[in-house]
């Protein structure tokens, strides 16, 4: 299992966005286009390992909307989006993240006290998405069943365990060695 994800991510370009290797792959960038078998690769995946005794799946804006769609429609469970944009909607939290190619705020709706969420994201490499956003779904008093990064790169999966007290479920770790993407294991292994 994972060979479409890993001939996907083998095959990925990488730019320079400062001193971060940046991929460019469908799972994390939506283009090349992303086909229907990786796809359906990964929400298996996710599936079968991850907790889904859960009340809603919970997907970051962008490249986890996708994700998230896949797993929802495969399990029946709702998913909610987490934005790059304020609704001014009742209960709204705002949260800072930085990553290692910049920074933004995101918008947490429809996440209430005593959920019990699966929370989904394309990518780990500094851990400062998740971390921010554990820690402030934490405040609002949901239940973290599970954390899915599909993609883990670098050391950020470790601080944010550390720093949140969470475990997180990878799908696949990689590195970029000389312009390259090197698969360096996949939770089938």
């Amino acid at each position: 299992m994972l060979e479409e994800v890993k001939k996907s991510l083998e095959s990925s370009p990488v730019v320079k966005k400062g001193d971060y290797n940046y991929f460019v792959n469908p799972i994390s960038d939506g283009v090349p286009a992303m086909k229907p078998r990786l796809l359906r690769e990964l929400a298996l995946s996710v599936h079968k390992h991850a907790d889904l005794n859960v009340d809603k799946i919970v997907a970051v804006e962008a490249m986890g909307i996708h994700l998230a769609t896949a797993l929802s429609l495969a399990t029946d469970i709702p998913f909610v989006v987490i934005r790059k944009r304020e609704y001014g909607l009742e209960g709204e939290t705002q949260v800072y993240q930085k990553t290692g190619y910049g920074s933004s705020n995101l918008f947490i709706n429809d996440i209430h006290a005593g959920e019990k969420i699966l929370l989904i994201d394309d990518v780990v490499s500094t851990g400062g998405t998740l971390i921010a956003l554990l820690k402030t779904l934490q405040d609002i008093g949901a239940e973290i069943k599970s954390t899915v990064a599909v993609i883990e790169k670098g050391n950020g999966k470790e601080i944010a365990e550390k720093e949140t007290g969470l475990k997180i479920l990878s799908i696949i770790k990689l590195d970029v060695i000389d312009g390259k993407v090197v698969i360096e294991k996949t939770i089938e292994d």
